[in-house]
């Protein structure tokens, strides 16, 4: 489960929890910690231990054994728009042959964020962020010429909501 969340200086963060794993760890402070951080990655330990009834050193440690144990992580999230790229797309793609191999060289091309294996009509799912339509296409022709990739199917981001 990942949330993310835009802070006023306009980055935002995102903190992905792991459900299901390492119960003993999730007690229901460890799940307001969590919220907390959701809310606002950059959020001070002391203020989440005001909002938890913990101290500061014992929210920093509760933390610390939530990313060592591989339970949550917390990474910076950018803006695609921020960084010049306002043109998003969701590619659907058909392959055949290795599907880990064909992920693998997707995920290569730097304007691909995330590439999923996925069920359903696509094998693969990767969204990627260009600088405009003719940096889409060229972004899609390479992405057909990548061994294995059968066909593609293009879902322009119209407009989004939330945050990115």
């Amino acid at each position: 489960m990942t949330n993310r969340h835009q802070d006023s200086s306009g980055s935002v963060r995102r903190v992905a929890v792991r459900e299901g794993a390492h119960h003993g760890l999730l007690d229901d402070v460890a799940r307001r910690i969590i919220e907390q951080l959701r809310e606002d990655g950059r959020r001070p330990y002391a203020a989440i231990g005001k909002a938890v009834g913990l101290s500061e050193a014992a929210v920093r440690q509760r933390v610390q054994r939530l990313v060592d144990a591989g339970v949550m992580r917390i990474v910076a999230v950018t803006d695609p728009r921020q960084l010049g790229l306002p043109r998003q797309a969701m590619i659907g793609l058909r392959t055949e042959g290795d599907l880990d191999a064909v992920a693998a060289q997707l995920a290569e091309l730097t304007e691909i964020d995330q590439v999923v294996i996925t069920t359903g009509s696509f094998d693969l799912l990767a969204e990627v962020a260009c600088r405009d339509d003719d940096h889409l296409v060229e972004t899609l022709g390479r992405l057909r010429g990548v061994p294995g990739v059968v066909s593609t199917e293009t879902f322009v981001y119209l407009r989004r909501r939330g945050t990115p």
